[in-house]
């Protein structure tokens, strides 16, 4: 009878002890942590923006949805709630961090020229041979019509606005590689 007793007691204990972590409290480090992350959140958009690495439309998605989070956040400031409450919370305010921090990095590291660019730059090195007579007529020729082909199928397939996939721009790109080495080559020569 005793044992009974002691373990129905030992239970009850530890049934106490668990649901202690469950109980409606405040989370002030919850707050402060969740307040730095909207500051930090809000900074790196403010920058974002400054820097053209993030588009005033892409800014004020983040915005609206910081503005929303801030809203729970109020509503969970110096209450008796949950800690999964606050927990999702911080794990929203991370997924946007994040999202803003990948918007960033993707505006920013488009640095080489795109394809249309490296035509006309091409086409301006072939002018310029032409002009001082780098190369001969039939090379400057072949040179000329190389580019023509590229340019020919790079407005195929931008056409009418349509979007390339990144194996077709990845062989405008090649070509364009391939075609500006030889222009480069035969420059030394």
């Amino acid at each position: 009878m005793k044992t009974s007793v002691l373990l129905t007691a030992l239970a009850m204990s530890g049934l106490v002890l668990s649901s202690g972590c469950a109980t409606m409290q405040t989370w002030p480090d919850y707050e402060r942590s969740a307040e730095n992350k909207m500051v930090v959140i809000q900074e790196n958009i403010g920058d974002g923006l400054k820097t053209g690495a993030l588009t005033p439309d892409q800014a004020q998605t983040h915005l609206t949805t910081l503005k929303g989070i801030r809203t729970d956040y109020e509503a969970l400031r110096n209450k008796s709630v949950y800690r999964e409450e606050w927990d999702n919370l911080h794990r929203r305010l991370d997924v946007l961090g994040d999202d803003v921090r990948k918007a960033q990095t993707r505006s920013t590291r488009v640095e080489a020229p795109g394809n249309s660019e490296r035509i006309v730059a091409l086409q301006g090195k072939i002018d310029d041979g032409r002009t001082n007579r780098r190369w001969s007529s039939t090379d400057e020729r072949e040179f000329q019509s190389r580019l023509d082909a590229i340019r020919r199928d790079y407005l195929r397939m931008t056409e009418g606005g349509r979007s390339t996939t990144y194996e077709e721009r990845d062989d405008i790109a090649r070509r364009l590689d391939v075609l500006e080495t030889d222009l480069n080559q035969y420059r030394q020569r």
